[in-house]
């Protein structure tokens, strides 16, 4: 039996229910009751397990009451994994529970008012999956009253805020048994009210809830909390000294999020792809976690998706459509002189060196280039390759995990390029190669690249996008690139409306040295000549033609006109 690929499923019952392929993660369970910490709150990035991972707590802990008031049996979706072979000193603790399980990652409207009844929309469903405590005379009926209330969506903003402790006050009361609360994607309120302008409003709603829900709720049996990024500074976890924060920095709980070797080895053989292990670790492999190594799932699964039904061939960049990149694009845009080596020496494979801040908070992302690189850390766009600590500080030795977040980088890299090229009259420079100024040419093309950020792993081709890209806006000229002409193919060619104008030909060569430019300029003509790359000009009755040669250098170039 072959299973289903599970695309989007993010509920565990769901997965299991319809046989869809599972990464059994059910030892994360064993973990939590052995840890025996009250609140554990996972920070991972997007799209790596942590809703699934939630549902799949809830349905093992949760003693799920049916609407014929009986306890369901959710052992069945356990038959045959890893928490089933731990003994009954962890099983004995399935199905006993009262479970409140909110996830807040659809709070994203563009207003305070908004995003907040999309949270009282969330608690109100809640509360209407519990119902079921309404009956009997386990509540007092002041109790009862409020839980309608609550129930109902009539309940006042202020008794929202206090509500999920007053639930769990009332689950104990009818399970006669403490409560455990999982929160998803706790970070979802915060990072949208940031952009959205209504940040400290949002704050002031989301303490409140956590406080009264996990430092305060005298019943509560042990809670579990994800999200992107510890958020500590604005007082959301103040005092809540049961709080163990297990970030990808920690070595704990390492594996349960995101797929190991082993695992991505048994998912390639289960669909017969075993071919494909080298191109999956190339692009989306890299994310270390603690010590241990994992696969981003979101894009294995979709790959595995893809390959096998024969939708693609190649490798795509899966994990770029989930999510705004617009973290990078604010690093680019910001980026001063140091930053932009830093970025091109990053996508060059190398490495940069940063100060670690686990408490960043959404305030604080663009105060210091600093920031956005921990942001960019904590989110997955980075990962840790070795570490220190010097002046009582951690710092952290950072690369970019994969080809897929590589693409990433370049892409937005490409998309501010053509941007800021798209803002600035080059007519300047379109007369400088028409007249065969190769001064004034060469003069204008060192001050953009001096202020671009390019792509050392592939320069050649960098230097060739970037000077299409000056060109781009030429008028009265179409521009062509890489086509066939005598025997061989161009770099670029510029043909003119009007064919009393000349046409161009630019043949780009890179040197490794300065000292090599000027030579490497004249083999870029002579090859103009050698390869006959006049040849489909001449034929279509273009008679004025300039030829340049030009050499790019890091951040410099020369420029040379056959005479």
């Amino acid at each position: 039996m072959q299973y289903k690929i599970p695309i989007g499923v993010e509920f565990y019952k769901l997965m299991i229910d319809n046989g869809y392929y599972y990464v059994d993660k059910t030892l994360l369970i064993k973990d939590i009751l052995e840890q025996g910490s009250i609140v554990t709150l996972f920070t991972r990035p997007r799209r790596f397990g942590k809703t699934l991972t939630q549902s799949m707590l809830k349905t093992f802990f949760e003693k799920e009451i049916l609407p014929d008031d009986k306890a369901a049996d959710n052992s069945i979706y356990f038959k045959g994994k890893k928490i089933m072979e731990t003994g009954e000193e962890y099983t004995k603790h399935m199905g006993q529970y009262p479970v409140i399980f909110l996830s807040l990652k659809s709070a994203k409207q563009p207003t305070y008012e908004m995003a907040l009844e999309k949270l009282q929309k969330e608690l109100v469903k809640e509360y209407r999956r519990h119902y079921y405590i309404l009956e009997g005379d386990l509540l007092l009926p002041s109790e009862k009253k409020e839980f309608l209330s609550l129930m109902e969506g009539m309940a006042s903003i202020s008794e929202y805020f206090t509500s999920l402790q007053f639930l769990s006050e009332c689950l104990e009361k009818y399970h006669n048994q403490k409560v455990i609360i999982l929160l998803d994607e706790y970070d979802v309120p915060l990072e949208n009210a940031y952009f959205n302008d209504f940040y400290d409003k949002m704050v002031v709603f989301i303490r409140s809830l956590f406080e009264s829900a996990l430092k305060t709720n005298e019943s509560l049996k042990l809670a579990v909390v994800t999200g992107c990024l510890r958020i500590s500074k604005e007082s959301i976890f103040t005092g809540l000294n049961n709080l163990d924060v297990v970030s990808v920095l920690s070595e704990d709980y390492a594996e349960y999020f995101g797929f190991t070797q082993n695992e991505v080895d048994s998912l390639l053989k289960a669909y017969g792809i075993t071919d494909k292990r080298d191109e999956i670790k190339a692009w989306y492999d890299g994310y270390l976690f603690g010590k241990t190594e994992v696969y981003n799932p979101w894009s294995i699964i979709n790959y595995v998706k893809d390959i096998t039904h024969k939708n693609t061939e190649f490798p795509k960049p899966y994990w770029s459509n989930t999510s705004s990149n617009s973290i990078i694009r604010e690093l680019i845009d910001t980026a001063d002189n140091i930053t932009k080596q830093e970025l091109e020496n990053l996508i060059a494979g190398g490495t940069i060196e940063k100060p670690v801040h686990e408490d960043i908070t959404y305030e604080d992302i663009y105060k210091s280039q600093d920031n956005l690189w921990n942001f960019l850390f904590f989110t997955g766009y980075l990962r840790a390759v070795d570490k220190s600590f010097m002046e009582q500080q951690i710092y952290l030795s950072m690369t970019i995990p994969n080809e897929e977040i590589l693409y990433i980088y370049k892409n937005n890299i490409r998309e501010w390029m053509h941007q800021r090229i798209k803002a600035v009259d080059f007519s300047e420079l379109y007369s400088a190669i028409l007249d065969g100024n190769t001064e004034v040419f060469e003069n204008i093309l060192k001050k953009y690249l001096r202020e671009s950020i390019s792509f050392i792993d592939s320069a050649e081709n960098f230097y060739h996008g970037f000077l299409l890209g000056l060109l781009g806006g030429m008028p009265d000229y179409n521009k062509f690139s890489n086509r066939e002409s005598g025997e061989g193919r161009y770099d670029i060619v510029l043909k003119p409306d009007d064919e009393k104008q000349p046409a161009i030909i630019l043949e780009l060569k890179r040197a490794l040295k300065f000292t090599e430019m000027e030579n490497m300029c004249y083999r870029a003509l002579q090859q103009i000549e050698d390869k006959h790359y006049d040849e489909s000009l001449l034929n279509e009755g273009y008679t004025f033609i300039k030829k340049y040669g030009v050499c790019f250098c890091r951040k410099s170039c020369m420029v040379k006109i056959q005479e």
